[in-house]
């Protein structure tokens, strides 16, 4: 734990040097409260906008890959994880996956990946960390 004040600043030659006191109790209260103020709803908001906009982007073919996009929320004490999901297996190969990546097709020829997921994804990230970081600085 931090403790003291402010007592000087000196800059000899390329070196600065500080002393200080104080804790940081304030912040720690600041961030558990912004930390706790992210409530189920807002996360269940994320989640049902990136499985809309990951549904959206998917290649159609049968459209079952793009119906079967989903998400968990797993929060604990200290964090809470959003996974996006998408349950199309065939043969235990996970489509979405292999949209994104590309695979072999049984003849051996290579079917290229599209980066779907990514751009698909990143406005929700970014529009959940804009939200998030407003709430946390109330």
């Amino acid at each position: 734990m931090l403790k003291g004040e402010l007592n000087y600043i000196r800059k000899d030659d390329d070196m600065i040097s500080l002393t200080c006191k104080g804790d940081f109790s304030k912040t720690r209260n600041h961030i558990s409260n912004a930390k706790n103020s992210i409530s189920l709803k807002d996360l269940e908001k994320y989640g049902a906008r990136g499985v809309h906009a990951l549904s959206g982007a998917t290649p159609v073919d049968t459209g079952e890959t793009a119906n079967s996009w989903r998400y968990e929320i797993n929060r604990s004490k200290d964090r809470a994880v959003i996974t996006f999901l998408n349950d199309n297996i065939n043969d235990g190969v996970p489509i979405a996956i292999i949209l994104q990546y590309g695979h072999l097709t049984k003849n051996g020829s290579w079917v290229e990946g599209r980066d779907y997921i990514n751009p698909a994804i990143q406005p929700v990230f970014d529009d959940m960390v804009d939200d998030l970081w407003k709430e946390a600085t109330k």
